[in-house]
């Protein structure tokens, strides 16, 4: 039988904790994109996003 010591089980905590932040903060980055796109008013940022979001299918017209 293996027993970690508290040091380790520290880090292994620690690296789960910043895994899940990251993987948070890409699931925020990635919506704040697509919405962002999705409901641009400007026509200049609405044509360079166009196609990006009928790729997605979300509708703009």
């Amino acid at each position: 039988m293996t027993f970690l010591s508290a040091n380790t089980v520290n880090h292994v905590a620690q690296a789960a904790t910043v895994r899940m932040l990251a993987g948070a903060l890409a699931i925020l980055f990635g919506t704040f994109l697509v919405l962002g796109a999705g409901f641009a008013q400007p026509s200049a940022v609405h044509n360079a996003a166009h196609d990006a979001r009928h790729a997605f299918s979300f509708p703009c017209h």
